[in-house]
């Protein structure tokens, strides 16, 4: 076997392989590739299509919105109520997929004339979706189109009510589809069953993206009736930053399409003309212009925080005010949500990793617990996931005796589909999601079927994932190489993110001349290489792992080589080199 640095078991007791195909310096034709079409290569890109990957545009990448089945009725239904001036109202998931997919809709519909009114139902009192109750409830006070985002595909009772009421409802979504469908004037999802092969292949679109290919339609679909005539167009490149935001947040994997949106919403949002979005930039205490992985860990908690243990409509408030005084508001108290979304979440996942110790090493980790917040449970359960290298679902029982579960997967291990299929055995009261993510209802007496069932299902392909388990080097460099400079030019083959993922970068050999441990369990290190040079870093959240015991105590003149992600530390003035830690090997 070709281990890379001849590491076959790790630290963490993984071997290390080099990432993508290695070249054949035997041909002579051969000629080495610069570094980010190496890192292209090394994550699928076909050669012939390197340039559009260097810097992914929306023209390169977007598709025909009537590709996609129901997206030519959905968006003539939305011309109508645009024309007409009708009461439409925008009905979204309480997370930041969700919140980004209502704020684009509303915010290009106000740039066409009409006033449409989001609607987020709450987590804790509603739960997830459109409820029958709800969409009858919205007629009543006078809408005609509800459009449904980030939900709706499996709200078959919902869409039933709001017929009978005479309200047309359309549905956005991304969710894995049944082969039935629900009762809909139009159902856009890239993940029916009956979908056309190419438009399929967007499958991996998040709800935010769906909803730009929508927005892209009825635009087309106005132009055509000759709406613009007399008005100008809206900038609907302008909405990438939330596109980018929604994209990166509900953790879609960045190729293709999505590569573009996150590349040119990157560039749209650091000229903070959201000014909701930039409130919350500041509100996040960054100082530059947002990165990717910033979407992800800076911004996008916080607008979850809102619907998981605050207000749920505070998301969609904030990114479609034009008052920065009422944007500064909403993400100070976003941000305060935050601080104790982080304390409750703390106290679960204590908990939940206790029980998880106890349990018996099922395929698929169920975790229940009385009385846990709803809200912090799909955290909690990524957090797990990491921990046992297994899909992990974490149920909070209320005091009836309903369980709201929240699941995260690995890769090559569907659950949304086994979620399905156990809701349709019977299992489960409700259930979706996609591969990597799934949510349901459970009632506590089925929680224990519940993992049987996934157990059965699911266990060959969680050991076909584990078993093929290794940390994928792109690169190995000696201490000095882990420089600005160096990560400047890797950052070019971004942005990364899942299925896109960074690059890892293996340094050494390498000593440890002191490690400790910091915050909520993080291990920081200083490491020292032969050439002179000290790096430092950090292994979030292993202080208490094989591989932060083994940092803590390693011997001043034993070596190792570490491996992990090359960021620039850019607090105070002059930027530095880091390494975020993932593995690390001994060398003797």
């Amino acid at each position: 076997m070709n281990f890379a640095l001849n590491v076959s078991r790790s630290i963490l007791g993984q071997p290390w392989r080099w990432r993508g195909n290695e070249a054949d310096a035997r041909d002579p034709s051969y000629l080495p590739d610069d570094l980010v079409t190496q890192l292209l290569l090394a994550r699928g890109c076909p050669r012939d299509a390197l340039e559009a990957h260097r810097n992914p545009t929306i023209r390169q990448f977007m598709p025909d919105p009537s590709l996609f089945r129901d997206m030519d009725t959905a968006a003539a239904r939305l011309a109508d109520a645009v024309q007409a001036g009708e009461d439409v109202r925008i009905f979204g998931d309480y997370d930041v997929d969700g919140a980004t997919s209502a704020a684009l809709l509303i915010r290009l519909l106000r740039d066409l004339g009409l006033n449409a009114k989001p609607y987020i139902p709450d987590r804790l009192m509603e739960g997830y979706g459109p409820s029958g109750e709800a969409l009858v409830r919205l007629a009543g006070e006078g809408a005609s189109l509800i459009v449904t985002v980030d939900c709706g595909a499996q709200a078959f009772d919902a869409l039933a009510m709001a017929k009978q009421v005479g309200v047309d409802v359309v549905v956005v979504d991304h969710h894995k589809c049944a082969t039935a469908l629900p009762e809909a004037f139009a159902l856009v999802n890239p993940n029916r069953l009956d979908e056309h092969e190419e438009a399929a292949t967007h499958g991996h679109l998040a709800a935010v993206g769906v909803a730009f290919l929508l927005g892209a339609a009825l635009v087309r679909v106005l132009r055509g009736r000759g709406w613009f005539a007399h008005r100008a167009e809206p900038a609907l490149m302008e909405l990438l930053d939330i596109v980018a935001l929604g994209t990166v947040a509900d953790v879609a994997q960045l190729k293709g399409l999505n590569r573009a949106f996150v590349a040119q919403g990157l560039k749209v949002m650091g000229k903070r003309r959201n000014v909701g979005l930039a409130a919350l930039v500041d509100a996040s205490r960054l100082t530059r212009a947002p990165l990717c992985h910033d979407l992800g860990f800076a911004l996008g908690p916080r607008i979850n925080a809102g619907g998981r243990v605050g207000q749920a409509d505070l998301g969609v408030r904030l990114l479609t005010t034009e008052d920065p005084a009422e944007a500064a508001r909403i993400a100070a108290q976003l941000d305060q949500y935050n601080e104790e979304r982080r304390a409750i979440e703390a106290t679960v996942q204590e908990q939940a990793e206790a029980l998880l110790a106890a349990q018996d090493n099922r395929a698929v980790a169920v975790i229940a617990g009385q009385g846990w917040h709803p809200g912090v449970i799909g955290i909690v359960a990524g957090r797990l996931k990491e921990k046992a290298g297994r899909p992990a679902i974490v149920i909070a029982l209320d005091e009836d005796g309903v369980g709201k579960g929240s699941g995260r997967s690995i890769s090559g291990v569907d659950l949304g589909a086994a979620i399905l299929a156990a809701k349709d055995s019977g299992l489960l009261v409700a259930g979706g999601g996609h591969a990597m993510a799934a949510g349901l209802t459970v009632m506590a007496d089925r929680v224990d079927a519940l993992a049987e069932f996934l157990d059965d299902r699911l266990a060959a392909a969680v050991a076909r994932s584990r078993d093929d388990r290794a940390l994928l080097i792109d690169a190995v460099l000696a201490p000095s190489g882990v420089n600005p400079d160096f990560i400047a030019a890797i950052d070019q083959g971004g942005p990364y993110g899942m299925g896109w993922p960074a690059p890892l970068i293996a340094a050494g050999p390498m000593r440890v001349v002191k490690a400790d441990v910091v915050g909520n369990g993080h291990l920081r290190a200083i490491l020292a290489g032969a050439d002179g040079r000290s790096i430092k870093s950090i292994a979030f959240r292993k202080a208490d792992s094989p591989l932060g015991h083994a940092l803590l105590g390693a011997p001043r003149d034993r070596r190792l080589w570490v491996a992990g992600k090359a960021k620039v530390d850019d607090w105070g003035g002059r930027p530095t080199a880091e390494l975020h830690l993932e593995d690390a090997a001994w060398l003797d």
